[in-house]
């Protein structure tokens, strides 16, 4: 036998490798499906690439590369079989478990035990043959075998890879020696020994000591104090103070410079007068006793916690694994899909996508979001449960870490297993589809609008028109609107008049914020900082107003509940907004120049540059560049680089963080994403000559300072040219006009020299271009990228948020589906009793068709 099982493989041996270092085995989860070990099929592992395919999928691949042996791998689930007691028998893990695959949670580790099996079968007469088999099958088959069986999740091997490691106990907890210098550690009212600080608060377990941080130990401000005291006295550890809770607290080590675990944190506590298990944790970091009766939180109303909610089964009611803090992303992919636009263009698609496919799937971002869209709605992973099958007992629901780990590829937050802004991924999915739609429908065309933006010199009056392309519509939140100031008030009063005495803090007082009042602060006109006025030809006063010069077919609403501190710390407003069903907003739509008003002449500001750069020419940058240093802080605060967001900032005009966020977000690949800031050089000779009137100049090409700054990023000078004319020599726009006319960079060079010396009048001859001119509402605007249509719209679904900062908590999402309202948690899909509407952080509206 084994000299005829030699002799079947032996045409097949070239095409069977053995893993390397570096390869990637997928033996949990298919390239096209969510189906794995333990689905029915189970899953084959082609042995020359080792992608995992289900079985509908493996003769596509079969077909495609012609390669014949794949290993089939298949776990069964079964009950245990219980002892004579009643219990059951503890499962033992032998010969019948051998593949390195997570158990499925969805079950009780005492109650089911798993079995595996594993066969080679050669394509396409489907010869299965047994693993493990030694004695018969060549060294080498056998060698491979053993290789893929043994190798590691390449998910598993991300995880090691990333910055952020799992929390090691300290090596100091256990002979953490503690002063007995009577100090007690009330329960609020903390500030620094050597400060005012009362943020950021460390508490040293050695000698009682409060004392601050620095800003960038957990992303919070201070003075660097606790360290100081360390470097005074080597007291190794400090717990956070307002993270102290009966499950535990953040302690981190200065000797061992790392967030540690300390196994005997409730005794060091004691020690100071602290009973953590007596303590809990209020939204606003403040101690209480737990005889205090607490308000409902914003976990339990957002969550819908009490209620007895009905699981729902089916297409479009699927839930999504939380694969450590990816409830941002499961929220987002859930509403996305629930978008006609988004189901047609890729589950719609979903074969010819997968039939054109590369030959690895996993790396392909239309593959990958087809496959989960397919997920979510095929309903083949939520059925209802039935006794005779096992493995549907619960809701199941998906498991996207093939998507995650691909659309989180380079991206320094997103690939780590921190808690994210559902807002900022929502952005960063827009990018991915926009980049992977060349040639094909792009479903996010229909959040794209055009934004008017209004500026008025305050002097002269004179005004300037300008247009942006946007996504969604974010709304301040103005607290001194509240309906409940007065209860507010007098909330603040107790609450200081508690820390002031050392008392417990008073029940926190949610603000009661009407949407009226945050549209109304939309439309409010914004000072323009270091607004330089072109008819005046110095800086001067000036203000700015935003209207809509298109609506979109779906409008996502963001309220802005995060927000900065004084001291940088990410602090979330603890608002209740009374969003409304239905939202008509008609009266913001952007009018134009209007009678009577005067435009801004066409002029930029003068070129400055400094004396050294004019009167030598050897130097090759600009000294000491004017860089945004609290935007730089914003970036840094979200774990980017310091250099990387000095030059994020630099390169966007400093146009402020959210724009700089974009630049990182389209450069954080390349090699010197990191590296210290070059400032380009300007050089007399290619600059306009002096002798020529500044109109004349203007009017051949824009600035060449402009220029440079868009080349020294990567991008084609005629490309940028074209990018400065159509936005009027502004750096922000024309960034954003790049990035949305990739096409034109194919454009001859020849054509573009060509058009750099004629004025362009026919800028909005293209709907995606932005220009200073104005529109009015009646021109037309319907084009692929801008779908205009009126401004009323209905709320189909929200995302909330829970806990205090974007970087913990967790999201959940409501869906109207069928007239009816669904919450989406993670793995489970229930008809919601009670949308808490009001707690929401983004909202989706559809437009009315009835309009």
């Amino acid at each position: 036998m084994a000299t005829d099982l030699g002799e079947l493989l032996v045409p097949y041996m070239p095409t069977i490798r053995v893993p390397r270092t570096g390869d990637r085995v997928f033996k949990s989860e298919c390239a096209f499906s969510y189906d794995s070990p333990e689905s029915e099929g189970g899953l084959y592992v082609c042995m020359n690439s080792f992608l995992g395919f289900g079985r509908e999928h493996v003769e596509r691949h079969y077909r495609k590369t012609g390669q014949s042996v794949y290993m089939h791998l298949k776990r069964h689930v079964k009950e245990k079989a219980t002892g004579a007691a009643g219990g059951a028998i503890p499962r033992r893990r032998n010969g019948k478990v051998f593949l390195d695959l997570e158990l499925n949670r969805d079950f009780n580790g005492d109650d089911y035990e798993y079995e595996d099996e594993a066969k080679l079968v050669i394509f396409p007469d489907h010869f299965e043959i047994p693993l493990p088999n030694i004695e018969e099958l060549p060294a080498l088959v056998t060698i491979a075998c053993d290789a893929v069986l043994n190798a590691l999740s390449p998910y598993k091997k991300q995880e090691s890879d990333s910055w952020e490691e799992e929390i090691q106990v300290s090596r100091h907890a256990r002979s953490l020696r503690q002063q007995e210098n009577g100090v007690r550690i009330p329960p609020s009212g903390w500030k620094c020994t050597k400060c005012e600080m009362r943020e950021n608060l460390w508490l040293n377990l050695t000698d009682g000591s409060v004392l601050c941080g620095k800003w960038f130990f957990d992303g919070s401000g201070g003075n660097g104090h606790a360290l100081e005291h360390y470097k005074e006295t080597n007291f190794p550890l400090a717990v956070k103070l307002d993270t102290i809770t009966p499950d535990g607290a953040d302690v981190y080590s200065f000797d061992e410079e790392e967030a540690v675990l300390d196994p005997h944190i409730s005794e060091h506590l004691l020690h100071f007068g602290i009973d953590m298990l007596q303590m809990q944790r209020t939204e606003n970091g403040h101690h209480t006793d737990n005889h205090v009766q607490p308000r409902v939180s914003d976990w339990e109303v957002i969550q819908e916690a009490g209620l007895k909610l009905k699981p729902v089964y089916g297409s479009g009611y699927t839930g999504i694994k939380n694969l450590g803090n990816s409830c941002y992303l499961s929220t987002t992919m859930q509403v996305l899909f629930s978008i006609p636009e988004f189901q047609r263009a890729y589950v719609g698609n979903l074969q010819r996508i997968f039939d054109y496919s590369p030959l690895d799937p996993t790396q392909d971002f239309n593959t990958q979001i087809a496959k989960l869209g397919h997920g979510l709605l095929s309903g083949q992973y939520s059925k209802p449960p039935m006794k005779s099958e096992l493995i549907e007992q619960q809701q199941r629901g998906i498991s996207p870490k093939m998507f995650k780990a691909l659309v989180s590829k380079g991206h320094l937050e997103f690939s780590s297993n921190r808690q994210q802004d559902a807002h900022e991924f929502l952005l960063h999915l827009i990018n991915l589809v926009e980049r992977n739609s060349s040639g094909s429908e792009n479903p996010s065309d229909v959040f794209r609008f055009l934004v008017e933006e209004r500026v008025q010199c305050c002097q002269t009056q004179k005004v300037r028109y300008t247009q942006r392309v946007d996504y969604l519509m974010q709304l301040p939140v103005p607290l001194e609107a509240a309906s409940n100031r007065e209860e507010l008030i007098a909330y603040e009063s107790k609450r200081k008049e508690a820390e002031e005495n050392l008392r417990p803090a008073p029940e926190p007082v949610r603000a009661r914020i009407p949407f009226t009042a945050c549209l109304q602060a939309f439309t409010e006109p914004d000072n323009v900082p270091d607004f330089w006025s072109s008819a005046l030809q110095a800086k001067s006063a000036g203000v700015k107003t935003s209207r809509f010069a298109s609506f979109p077919e779906y409008m996502v609403v963001q309220i802005k509940k995060f927000t900065f501190g004084v001291d940088w710390v990410p602090k979330k407003l603890d608002v209740s907004v009374d969003v409304p069903d239905f939202l008509d907003l008609n009266r913001l739509r952007a009018t134009g120049l209007q009678a009577g008003e005067e435009e801004l002449p066409d002029l930029t500001p003068p070129i400055v540059i400094p004396e050294d750069t004019r009167d030598s020419t050897t130097n090759n940058s600009l000294e000491s560049p004017e860089i945004d240093e609290s935007s730089v802080m914003q970036l840094a605060e979200m774990g980017f680089p310091l250099e990387a967001c000095r030059k994020a900032v630099y390169y966007t005009g400093n146009m402020g963080a959210e724009m700089a966020f974009n630049w990182i977000i389209a450069h954080m690949e390349e090699p010197d994403f990191a590296e210290p800031l070059a400032v380009p050089s300007y050089m007399e000779a290619d600059l306009p000559s002096p002798s020529l009137p500044t109109t004349s100049a203007l009017d051949s090409q824009p600035p060449e300072e402009s220029i440079s700054i868009l080349t020294s990023m990567g991008f084609p000078r005629h490309h940028t040219i074209q990018a400065l004319k159509a936005s009027n020599n502004n750096l922000e726009r024309a960034f954003d006009w790049i990035f949305t006319h990739p096409d034109c960079e194919d454009e001859s060079e020849a054509m573009s020299d060509t058009a750099d010396t004629e004025p362009n009048d026919n800028i909005f001859s293209n709907a995606n271009a932005h220009s200073d001119s104005s529109l009015s509402p009646d021109q037309d605007l319907s084009s692929p990228r801008v779908r205009d249509g009126p401004g009323r719209y209905e709320l189909f679904a929200f995302i909330s948020h829970m806990g205090a900062s974007t970087m913990s908590g967790h999201y959940v999402c409501h869906i109207k589906k069928e007239g009816r309202w669904l919450i989406y948690n993670d793995h489970k899909v229930c008809l919601s009793e009670r949308p808490p509407k009001d707690l929401g952080y983004m909202y989706f509206y559809r437009r009315l068709s009835s309009c």
